[in-house]
C-alpha cells in the first residue's frame, strides 16, 4: 500500500519559524516629500529615501515569495487623482539574492519615487501617503514598516479653469474609486505578508541571541540523532557495505576510494541541507512563527505523525514513484562528481520509505521551535550522521567485519520509532485543544495515552507484541533487555503525574498542570499569601488557570486596577498555550520555593495568552494601529498589545511594572537559572520601593 507522495511532499513544504527576542529599533531610512509643479493643475509628488550605508531598500517590483516590496497608498483622493503608476529613480539594482532564491531589485544610498497627480479642486490641500517598505543589510532584515507622509499642494492660481462640470466630476470620482479600491486591495495583500512580520522579525543584540544559538544546537543534535536512527533502518543499513565495496573497487586504490566516498558523503549533506533550505525559503520566518499556534497546522502535524507511525508499524510504506528513482539512478552511471552526486541522490530516494517519516518529523519539530534556521540546522545534523559512516568505512573497509548482520533487529528500530512518532503526535493535538478550550486532552488524558504507548513499547521490546514484519524472537538480547527496562522505568515515572506530580522531564510536552482535574501537588504547595484576597470574579477566569495555584489576572486593565488598589507592583506574564519554553519556566523555575513565594506575596500576576483563539466581544474588536489588522480574538489582542508596548512577540516574556504601568527594570525572557529569575524579581521590588518612597 503506497501513501500518495504528492500529498506528502505538499505537507513537507508547509514548514518555518523565526527568531524572536527583545527589540532594538533601527531607522536606516529617512523619508521626505517634495512637490514639483508641472502646471496649475498637474504636479509630481516626489518621495525621497535617504538610505544609510550598508542597507538596502527594496524596489516596488518584487516577485511573490521574495522580500516585501516598497508600496505607496495615496489616501483621501477627494482633491486629486492619480495619473500614472509610481515610478522609481534611479533604476533599481538587480541581483540574485541567495536568501530568497530569486532576482530582486533594491536601492542603495538613495532612491526617489515619483507619482504624477492632477488636482480636482482649486483649494490648497495635503496629500496623505502611506509608505510600506522593508530594508536589509548583509546580516539581517528589519521588519516591514508602514509610515505616513504628507505633500502640500498650493491653491490654484486660476481657479476658474479647475472647476469641473458635475458630470465630469462624477465620472472621475468613479474612476478614482475603482483605482483606489484596486490599490487598497493590493496594499491589503501586501499587509497580509508584512503585518505579522512586523511582530515576528524583531531582532536584538540581547541575550536572546545566545538562547537562539542554543536552540539551533538542540535542533542540530535532534537531526544528528535522527540521522543515526535512519542509518540503522532496514532501507539504509544493508546498503552501507554494498556502497563502500563499490567505491573500494571503483577507486582502484585506497586513497581513490576515500576521495570518492568523501565526495559521496558531501553530496548526501548537500542534498538534505538543500531540502532544509527549500523549506526555510518557501515561507520565511513569519509563516513558521504562526504555525506554532495555528490550529490548522497543529492538526495537520498531528495527523501527519500518526500516518508516519502507522507506516513504521508496517501497515504501508511511503515510497516515491519508481519512474523517478529509475531516472535518477540512470544518471549515477556517469563518471566524475556528477555520477557520485546522483548516486547520493538515488540513496536518498530509495531510502525514502524509512527516512521520509524521520525527515518529516524533524522538519515539523523545527517548524514549531521558533528558529529561522531550524530546518537547515536539523537537516545538516541528519545528513552529517548519514554521511560520516560512508566516508569512514571507505577509509577503513576492514571495520565492516565488525558491523552487526542485517536482520529482524532493523525492523524493530522502525517500530520503536513508530511508537515515538505516535507519542510526539499528541503534543500537537494538545496545542489545539488548549488554544480552543475543547477540554478533550487535559493533563491526565495526555499522560494516560503516553503511559499506554510506552508500556506497549516496552512489551514490544520484550517480544510480547509482534507486527506483520517482525520475526519470532527465541531470546532477548542484553541490549534489548536494558532498553525495555529503561522504557518501563520511564513509564513508571509518568504514573505519579496522574495525581499532579510535576514531571519536569516532560513539562515541555504535556499540557500545563492547571488542566489537571485532581492535583495533590498543587494543594500541597498552596501556602499563605500576603496579597489581599480579590473576592470579585475575574475576567476570563473560566478560560485560564495560573500554575501552582497562583492568584492571577488574565486581563491587563483589570489586573492593573487591582494592583493600584492594593499598592503592589505587577508582573506581566506573556505566555501561550503552545509555548514550550513557558511550560519549562513554570515547572522548573516558578516551582522553586523562593520564586513562588515572591510571585505569590509580592507581585500582582497578570498572565496574557497571545495564542488563545477565543473570540472577543464585538464591542472589544478593533483595528490595530500597530499592524493595521483587525483584532478578533483574545490571543490577537494580547499579542498586539505586547508588540505595541514592548516591541517584541517572544514568549515567555516577563515584564515588571509599577501600578502606574511604568517599567521597573529590563524585561526578561526564557532563562532556567533560578538565581537569575530571583534577582530579576528582587531588582524590580527594590525599584518599586524607591519610587514609592520618592512619592512620599
Amino acid at each position: 500500500m503506497n501513501f500518495p507522495i504528492k500529498k506528502l511532499l505538499s505537507i513537507f513544504i508547509l514548514l518555518l519559524i523565526s527568531l524572536s527576542s527583545f527589540a532594538q529599533i533601527l531607522t536606516p531610512v529617512k523619508w521626505k516629500t517634495e512637490i514639483k509643479t508641472l502646471s496649475d493643475s498637474e504636479f509630481e509628488v516626489i518621495v525621497s529615501a535617504k538610505i544609510e550605508k550598508g542597507w538596502h531598500l527594496y524596489s516596488q517590483y518584487i516577485e511573490d515569495g521574495g522580500p516585501v516590496p516598497t508600496s505607496f497608498e495615496f489616501a483621501d483622493q477627494n482633491d486629486f487623482k492619480l495619473l500614472n503608476k509610481t515610478s522609481e529613480v534611479p533604476e533599481a539594482e538587480r541581483v540574485f539574492d541567495e536568501i530568497f532564491g530569486m532576482s530582486v531589485g533594491y536601492f542603495s544610498n538613495e532612491a526617489r519615487f515619483i507619482q504624477k497627480i492632477q488636482r480636482k479642486s482649486s483649494k490648497a490641500f495635503k496629500a496623505k501617503i502611506s509608505v510600506t517598505f522593508m530594508v536589509c543589510d548583509d546580516k539581517k532584515c528589519l521588519p516591514p514598516e508602514t509610515i505616513e507622509l504628507f505633500a502640500s499642494i498650493p491653491a490654484s492660481k486660476n481657479p476658474e479653469k479647475i472647476v469641473l462640470p458635475e458630470k465630469q466630476n462624477t465620472e472621475i470620482e468613479n474612476n478614482n474609486k475603482v483605482r483606489s479600491d484596486s490599490a487598497n486591495a493590493e496594499i491589503k495583500i501586501n499587509s497580509t505578508k508584512t503585518d505579522s512580520s512586523k511582530k515576528t522579525e524583531l531582532i536584538s543584540v540581547s541575550k536572546n541571541e545566545t538562547e537562539s544559538g542554543e536552540s539551533l544546537w538542540i535542533i542540530f543534535l535532534k537531526g544528528f540523532l535522527g540521522g543515526f536512527a535512519a542509518l540503522i533502518m532496514p532501507c539504509i543499513f544493508p546498503m552501507l557495505p554494498l556502497t563502500v565495496s563499490y567505491f573500494t573497487k571503483k577507486g582502484g586504490s585506497r586513497s581513490g576510494a576515500i576521495g570518492q566516498a568523501s565526495i559521496y558523503g558531501a553530496a548526501i549533506i548537500f542534498i538534505y541541507v538543500a531540502l532544509g533550505t527549500l523549506v526555510t525559503l518557501a515561507f520565511g520566518s513569519d509563516a513558521l512563527n504562526q504555525m506554532a499556534s495555528s490550529a490548522v497546522f497543529n492538526l495537520l502535524f498531528f495527523v501527519l505523525l500518526i500516518v508516519f507511525a502507522i507506516s513504521f508499524f508496517g501497515a504501508f510504506e511511503i515510497t516515491l514513484p519508481s519512474s523517478i528513482i529509475n531516472k535518477v539512478d540512470a544518471q549515477s552511471d556517469r563518471s566524475g562528481f556528477l555520477g557520485i552526486f546522483f548516486m547520493a541522490f538515488t540513496l536518498a530516494l530509495v531510502s525514502f520509505s524509512c527516512t521520509g517519516p524521520i525527515i518529516g518529523t524533524l522538519l515539523v519539530d523545527a517548524a514549531t521551535s521558533r528558529s529561522f534556521l531550524g530546518p537547515i540546522s536539523g537537516m545538516f545534523g541528519f545528513s552529517l550522521a548519514l554521511a560520516i559512516p560512508f566516508s569512514l568505512f571507505a577509509a577503513f573497509p576492514h571495520w565492516l567485519k565488525n558491523l552487526p548482520k542485517s536482520g529482524g533487529w532493523l525492523n524493530s528500530v522502525k517500530v520503536v520509532l513508530g511508537f515515538l512518532e505516535l507519542a510526539f503526535a499528541f503534543k500537537f493535538l494538545s496545542n489545539v485543544d488548549l488554544a480552543y478550550h475543547w477540554g478533550i486532552l487535559d493533563r491526565e488524558v495526555f499522560l494516560s495515552i503516553w503511559i499506554v504507548i510506552f508500556s506497549m513499547m516496552g512489551l514490544y521490546l520484550l517480544g510480547k507484541i509482534r507486527f506483520s514484519h517482525d520475526s519470532e524472537m527465541k531470546y532477548i538480547s542484553v541490549g534489548r533487555f536494558f532498553l525495555a527496562m529503561s522504557v518501563f522505568s520511564f513509564t513508571i515515572y509518568l504514573v505519579p503525574g496522574l495525581w499532579g506530580a510535576p514531571l519536569k522531564a516532560i513539562s515541555a510536552f504535556s499540557p500545563p498542570q492547571s488542566t489537571q482535574d485532581f492535583d495533590m501537588h498543587t494543594v500541597r504547595t498552596n501556602d499563605f499569601s500576603s496579597n489581599p484576597k480579590n473576592t470579585n470574579p475575574k475576567k476570563y477566569s473560566g478560560l485560564f488557570h495560573a500554575p501552582h495555584n497562583l492568584d492571577s489576572f488574565f486581563d491587563y486593565d483589570e489586573g492593573m486596577a487591582y494592583a493600584k488598589k492594593v499598592g503592589k507592583p505587577v508582573i506581566l506574564d506573556f505566555t501561550g498555550h503552545s509555548c514550550v519554553n513557558c511550560r519549562k519556566m513554570e515547572v522548573s523555575v516558578w516551582s522553586d520555593p523562593a520564586v513562588l513565594s515572591i510571585l505569590r506575596n509580592e507581585y500582582i500576576l497578570i498572565s496574557l495568552y497571545v495564542d488563545d483563539k477565543t473570540d472577543l466581544q464585538d464591542s472589544e474588536k478593533y483595528i490595530s494601529t500597530f499592524s493595521k489588522k483587525k483584532i478578533n480574538t483574545i490571543g490577537q489582542k494580547w499579542g498586539d498589545f505586547q508588540a505595541q508596548k514592548f516591541n517584541t512577540n517572544s514568549q515567555p516574556y516577563y515584564v515588571l511594572l509599577d501600578n502606574n504601568g511604568e517599567l521597573l527594570n529590563e524585561p526578561m525572557a526564557f532563562d532556567l537559572e533560578i538565581k537569575n529569575y530571583v534577582d530579576f524579581l528582587n531588582s524590580g521590588l527594590e525599584m518599586y520601593k524607591k519610587r514609592t518612597l520618592n512619592l512620599l
